[in-house]
C-alpha cells in the first residue's frame, strides 16, 4: 500500500489495540509461559501486519512485575477501501443526500395506539443514528457514496474494526496446514493477552450535566439502556446496533421481543393456576379422599416400610389439583399455538430489522467466509449467486470429523442419562427411610439434579465449542442436559404391583405421589427452571464485577514508567496518574460472546413450551427472569466487557430452527403429559361412564393387592386398575385407547393449526418488500449513472 514499515506515527485514535504482558525478572519467563516460540510468532504476526500496510505504535507500561506492551493499530484510507471491498461493507448512497426513518415495528405500542392510550413504554433516546439507502462499497465508485469527501469520517468506527480484525483474523504467523494463523489462535496459545477495539469515552454522565444531545453513544446506552430504571421502556435497539453491531443488536431484539410475548402467556398462566386454587375447595374425588379415613389401607411404599391410610395425603392430593386439571389442558393447546405464533411474527420482525439495518441479503450475497477459514481450507470453488471463488472444505473430509462429533454427543447423552438415573436412585433410596420424609427427600433429589446439570452443563458446552471448532458442527447439542431431567422423570415409572414390583439398579422403582405425577413433575420444573435462573443471574451479576475488580487491583497504578516506540525513534516518561484508554480498556473482561446468553433463553423457552402442563407459572417466572436478564446483559456490554467487533448478521442463526424444533416437540411432549401423566382423562372416563359428578373416583383408581400377596400381609390397594391376579381390567385398556387417541387428535389439531398461521402471516411485511424493491432500483440507478458519465467522459 506504499506505505514505508520504518516510519513512526502518532496513533491519537487507534482502530485495534494489541496487549501482550511479560514478566520483569528473566527467571520468571517460563512460568508465564513466554517462550522463544511465542517471541518469534509475535514477530512476524507484527511485521506481517505492517505488510498489510496497518499503522503501528507502542506503548509499554512497566509497573511493579510485569510489563505490559500496547500495540496501537491502525487502517489508512487506502488500506480501509481494498478491505471494504473484499468484505463487502455497505455505504450510504448519495441520493438527493436524504434521510428516510421508519418505525420500528412493535406490537405493544401499536396497541396502545389503537386505544388511544399513552404508550409508557416508549422513550426518546436522543441523537438516533441516520438511516440511508446504501449498497455494496466499490473503490471505482467512490464520488457516489455519500460523505466520500471526508475520509476520517466516510467508514463508521464499527467499520473500521471490521476491516481491522478481518487482517487480524487471516494473517498467518507460522505454518498454515497446522492453523498457525489469526489471532484468536495467537490469543489462546497465550502470545497475546487481548485484542480489542477501543470504547468511544467512558459511560458514566458527565459532571455538571449537559444536554442529552452532548452526549456520546457509550453514554446515551448506559442511561438510556443499562440502568434499573430502563426496565419498562423498549431499548433502543438503533442505538445498539450502532454501537455494537448487527449481531448483538438480533440478540437484545430477539430476547426484547420474546420477554413481550411472555406478557399474554404470563397472565393466561396465571388465570389457570388460580382456576386450580378454586378446584381445590371444590373437587368431589379431593373432599372424597380426605373424609375417606381409614377406609382405604394402601400397600406399602417399599419393601421395608409400613402400611398407611389413603386420608393422610389430603393435602397433597389438592396441591396436585392446582396443576393437573382441565385448565391445564387449554394452557397446554394454548401455549403450543403461542410458541408457533411467536416464531411467525419473530420472522416477520426480524425481517424488518434485517431490511431496516441493511442485512437482508448478508446471508446470500455479502457474507464472506471466516478469515480462520479462508486461510486454512484446502481448495476453492465458485460461488452459485455471486459467481466468486470462494474457500472450500469437502463434504468427503468433513464426514469422519462429522460422525465423531455425533459418537461424542450420543456418548455424552448416555453420560447423562445414567447421572440422571443413579439421582433418582439416590432420592428414592432417601425416601424409603420415612413415609414424612418423602417430599424433602423429592425436593433434595430436584436440587441434585440441578447441581448435576450445572456442573456438567460447563463441561457439555467446553466440549460443544471443541467440536465446533474442529468438525465445524452446529453447537446446539448442549442443551440436552437440562431438559433430560424432566424427560427422566416422567419417562421411568415402570412401577408393577405387590409381589411383582420393578427395580432399577436392584432398588425397586418409586411410584408418584399421592399428588399425582404432575405435581411432582412441577417440583422437579420450579426447580431446575428457577433455581438456575437465580443461580446465573446471581453468577452474571457478581461474577464479572470480581473478575473486573481482580483485573483493576493486578493493574493497580504504581508509579509507572511509559516507554512509546514507533520505527526507530522511542520516547520515555514517567506517569504518575495519566491513564490512557487503551489502559482503562484493558481492565475490563473480554466480550463472550452470545453463545451462552442464547443457550440460557432456548432452555428457558424448552422448559416453558416442552413441559408447560406441569407448571402453568412457568412462563411468569420466565417472564420476570427476563426482565432482569436484559439489564445484566446491557451493563454487561456497556460496562464491563471490552467492547466487541460488531458482526453483521441477518437473522439469530441456528438458534431458531432449534426454537422451531422445541415448539414441535412441545406439542408431542404436553399430549403425552396430559394422556399419561395426568388424571384428567381418566377422569372424563369415568364421567361419562359411571358418575359425572365423579362420586367414587377414588375407589375406581385403586386396584386391590393379589390374593397370594394379601395371604402373607395385611390387605391393601394400590393405584392401577388390575384384578385380584394382577392381570390388567378392561378399563385399562380402554383408558389407553382413550389416550393414544388424544395425542393423535391432539397433535394434529394443533400442528394444523399451526401450519394454517404459517400460511396466513407472511414472512416478510408487503410494506418491507416494496422498500427492498425501491432500493434495489435506487442503488442500481445511481450507479448506472456514474457508468454513463464515464463512459461519457
Amino acid at each position: 500500500f506504499g506505505l514505508s514499515s520504518r516510519t513512526w506515527f502518532v496513533l491519537q485514535n487507534p482502530d485495534f489495540v494489541l496487549v501482550w504482558e511479560e514478566p520483569l525478572s528473566s527467571q520468571r519467563e517460563e512460568s508465564r509461559g513466554v517462550s522463544p516460540a511465542h517471541k518469534e510468532w509475535r514477530k512476524v504476526f507484527l511485521n506481517k501486519l505492517r505488510d498489510c500496510g496497518l499503522l503501528q505504535e507502542q506503548k509499554e507500561v512497566i509497573e511493579a512485575k510485569t510489563k505490559i506492551t500496547f500495540v496501537l493499530l491502525s487502517a489508512p484510507w487506502s488500506v480501509l477501501c481494498y478491505y471494504a471491498e473484499e468484505i463487502s461493507l455497505r455505504v450510504p448512497l448519495q441520493v438527493n443526500i436524504q434521510v428516510f426513518t421508519a418505525p420500528i415495528t412493535n406490537w405493544s405500542a401499536q396497541i396502545f395506539s389503537r386505544l388511544s392510550l399513552p404508550n409508557l413504554l416508549s422513550q426518546d433516546v436522543p441523537n438516533p443514528p441516520p438511516d440511508f439507502y446504501t449498497c455494496q462499497f466499490r473503490n471505482n465508485k467512490l464520488q457516489r457514496f455519500l460523505g466520500s469527501n471526508n475520509k476520517n469520517t466516510f467508514f463508521k468506527t464499527s467499520q473500521r474494526h471490521q476491516v481491522l480484525y478481518e487482517i487480524l483474523a487471516r494473517t498467518a504467523y507460522g505454518s498454515v496446514k497446522r492453523g498457525e494463523v489469526g489471532i484468536d489462535r495467537l490469543i489462546t496459545e497465550q502470545v497475546f493477552t487481548a485484542a480489542y477495539p477501543l470504547h468511544e469515552g467512558g459511560f458514566r454522565l458527565p459532571t455538571p450535566p449537559v444536554s442529552p444531545q452532548s452526549l456520546v453513544l457509550r453514554e446515551i446506552l448506559y442511561s438510556y439502556w443499562a440502568t434499573w430504571s430502563s426496565w419498562r421502556h423498549y431499548q433502543p435497539l438503533d442505538h445498539i446496533r450502532e454501537y455494537f453491531g448487527e449481531k448483538i443488536a438480533l440478540y437484545f431484539a430477539w430476547l426484547g421481543f420474546y420477554t413481550g410475548w411472555l406478557l399474554p402467556a404470563s397472565l393466561v398462566g396465571t388465570v389457570v393456576f388460580l382456576f386450580g386454587f378454586w378446584l381445590m375447595a371444590t373437587d368431589v374425588p379431593a373432599k372424597e379422599l380426605c373424609d375417606s379415613g381409614n377406609s382405604f389401607t394402601m400397600c406399602p411404599l417399599c419393601n421395608i416400610c409400613s402400611h398407611w391410610n389413603y386420608s393422610s395425603i389430603c393435602v397433597t392430593f389438592k396441591a396436585g389439583i392446582m396443576f393437573d386439571n382441565g385448565g391445564t389442558v387449554f394452557f397446554s393447546v394454548f401455549m403450543s399455538l403461542w410458541s408457533v405464533t411467536f416464531l411467525e411474527y419473530w420472522k416477520r420482525t426480524c425481517s424488518v430489522l434485517s431490511h431496516r439495518w441493511d442485512c437482508s441479503e448478508f446471508q446470500d450475497i455479502e457474507e464472506r467466509p471466516r478469515p480462520e477459514f479462508t486461510a486454512m481450507a484446502p481448495m476453492t470453488m465458485r460461488n452459485s449467486v455471486t459467481g466468486a471463488e470462494e474457500p472450500y472444505f469437502p463434504h468427503t473430509k468433513r464426514l469422519n470429523r462429522t460422525m465423531t462429533g455425533c459418537m461424542v454427543i450420543i456418548l455424552m447423552v448416555e453420560n447423562l442419562c445414567v447421572h440422571m438415573c443413579l439421582v433418582d436412585v439416590c432420592f428414592c433410596v432417601c425416601a424409603y427411610v420415612c413415609l414424612q420424609a418423602g417430599r424433602v427427600a423429592s425436593i433434595s433429589g430436584s436440587v441434585l439434579n440441578l447441581l448435576v446439570i450445572l456442573m456438567l452443563s460447563k463441561v457439555y458446552t467446553s466440549l460443544a465449542r471443541l467440536l465446533t471448532r474442529w468438525g465445524e458442527r452446529h453447537r446446539e447439542q448442549s442443551e440436552l442436559q437440562n431438559v433430560s431431567s424432566c424427560y427422566l422423570f416422567v419417562v421411568f415409572r415402570f412401577i408393577g404391583y405387590p409381589r411383582n414390583y420393578k427395580t432399577l439398579f436392584g432398588v425397586r422403582n418409586e411410584d408418584c405421589g399421592a399428588g399425582g405425577c404432575l405435581i411432582e413433575l412441577a417440583q422437579e420444573l420450579l426447580v431446575i427452571m428457577v433455581g438456575k435462573q437465580l443461580i446465573n443471574n446471581a453468577q452474571e451479576f457478581i461474577w464479572p464485577k470480581l473478575r473486573c475488580w481482580w483485573q483493576k487491583r493486578k493493574s493497580s497504578h504504581w508509579p509507572k514508567q511509559a516507554r512509546e516506540k514507533g520505527g526507530d525513534e522511542e520516547r520515555t516518561e514517567v506517569q504518575e496518574e495519566e491513564v490512557f484508554p487503551w489502559e482503562t480498556d484493558y481492565q475490563l473482561l473480554g466480550c463472550e460472546g452470545l453463545f451462552s446468553e442464547y443457550l440460557e433463553m432456548v432452555i428457558q423457552f424448552g422448559f416453558i413450551t416442552i413441559f408447560v402442563a406441569a407448571c402453568p407459572l412457568a412462563p411468569l417466572f420466565a417472564l420476570i427472569n427476563n426482565w432482569v436478564e436484559i439489564r445484566l446483559d446491557a451493563q454487561k456490554f456497556v460496562t464491563e466487557y471490552r467492547r466487541p467487533v460488531g458482526e453483521r448478521a441477518q437473522d439469530i442463526g441456528i438458534w431458531f430452527p432449534i426454537l422451531q424444533v422445541i415448539a414441535h416437540v412441545a406439542v408431542l411432549s404436553n399430549a403425552f403429559l396430559i394422556a399419561f401423566t395426568s388424571s384428567f382423562l381418566p377422569r372424563l372416563y369415568y364421567a361419562y361412564t359411571r358418575d359425572r359428578t365423579l362420586t367414587g373416583f377414588i375407589n375406581f383408581t385403586l386396584a386391590t393387592a393379589p390374593r397370594n400377596y394379601n395371604q402373607q400381609h395385611t390387605p391393601c390397594r394400590y393405584q392401577g386398575f388390575r384384578d385380584a391376579d394382577g392381570d390388567y381390567l378392561p378399563e385399562y385398556f380402554h383408558l389407553l385407547a382413550i389416550r393414544l387417541t388424544f395425542v393423535i387428535v391432539f397433535e394434529h389439531v394443533v400442528f394444523s393449526i399451526g401450519r394454517l398461521i404459517d400460511l396466513i402471516v407472511p414472512d416478510v411485511p408487503e410494506e418491507v418488500e416494496l422498500k427492498m424493491k425501491r432500493e434495489h432500483y435506487m442503488a442500481k440507478q445511481a450507479l448506472a449513472e456514474n457508468q454513463v458519465k464515464t463512459l461519457r467522459s
